[in-house]
C-alpha cells in the first residue's frame, strides 16, 4: 500500500500505550496501540503482545510510520485476505495519527463472522484503542553549528533570539558558537533572518 508522505514540518503521533475492546457473538477482539519509531522495532514489540496473549487465535496488526518517508505495513494473520490489517490501517489512518502499531487479537468465540464482520470487528477494536490514546505533536527540524569570532557576540546575539533558528546547545571553542534548529518550513525566511552576519559560518549537522 503506498502511502503519502507528509507535504508540511508537523504532525501527530502516539504518545503513550492505548487499548481497546470490541465483541461481537462471543469472539472478543482486543486492540493494542503502541508508539513505534521505526520497522526496526517492530518484531519486538509483536513479541510482547504474543507473549501477553499467547492462547488468543490471531494477532493482526497495521502501522505506519516516518511520516516524510513513509513505511506502512498490514497482516492479516491467518483471517481472510483483507478483512483485518486493511481495517486496522484504515482506522490509524482516520485517526491522522502517525508512528503507531496497532495489534489487534483474537478470541474466536464460536460462530464465524463472515468477511464484512470482520473488517466491522477489527476496525472497530482498532478505533476503541485509537480513540483513547494520548497524542503529541511532532516537528520537524533541519539542525545547524554556528560559528562566529567573539567579537561578533554582540551582532549575533541581537539579531538570533528574534529568527526562526532556536539555540538548543553551546558549542564554544577557540571561536564561539552554537547549534541551532529550525523547522523545515521555516528555513527559507530563516537564513534571511540573518544576511546581515557575515562574519558566521552556517554548517548543517545530523541530530
Amino acid at each position: 500500500m503506498i502511502q503519502e508522505r507528509i507535504s508540511g514540518d508537523h504532525y501527530l503521533a502516539l504518545k503513550s500505550k492505548s487499548e481497546g475492546l470490541y465483541k461481537d457473538r462471543g469472539s472478543k477482539f482486543i486492540a493494542i496501540a503502541l508508539p513505534l519509531e521505526g520497522e526496526s522495532q517492530l518484531n519486538e514489540l509483536l513479541d510482547e503482545v504474543k507473549k501477553q496473549y499467547y492462547d488468543a487465535r490471531h494477532w493482526c496488526y497495521a502501522y505506519r510510520c516516518q511520516p516524510k518517508e513513509p513505511q506502512v505495513r498490514f497482516n492479516d494473520d491467518g483471517e481472510p485476505a483483507h478483512s483485518a490489517g486493511t481495517p486496522i490501517f484504515n482506522a490509524i489512518q482516520s485517526s491522522e495519527l502517525w508512528n503507531v502499531l496497532v495489534v489487534v487479537v483474537r478470541y474466536f468465540g464460536g460462530t464465524k463472522l463472515g468477511v464484512p464482520g470482520l473488517i466491522k470487528a477489527y476496525r472497530g477494536a482498532a478505533e476503541a484503542a485509537l480513540s483513547g490514546a494520548k497524542h503529541k505533536d511532532v516537528y520537524l527540524y533541519r539542525y545547524f553549528e554556528m560559528r562566529f569570532p567573539y567579537e561578533a557576540m554582540d551582532a549575533v546575539m541581537r539579531v538570533l533570539p528574534h529568527s526562526h533558528f532556536e539555540i538548543f546547545e553551546e558549542a564554544m571553542a577557540a571561536d564561539a558558537g552554537y547549534k541551532l534548529r529550525v523547522r523545515l518550513n521555516n528555513y527559507n525566511e530563516a537564513l534571511q533572518q540573518i544576511t546581515d552576519l557575515y562574519q558566521i559560518k552556517l554548517k548543517e549537522i545530523n541530530e
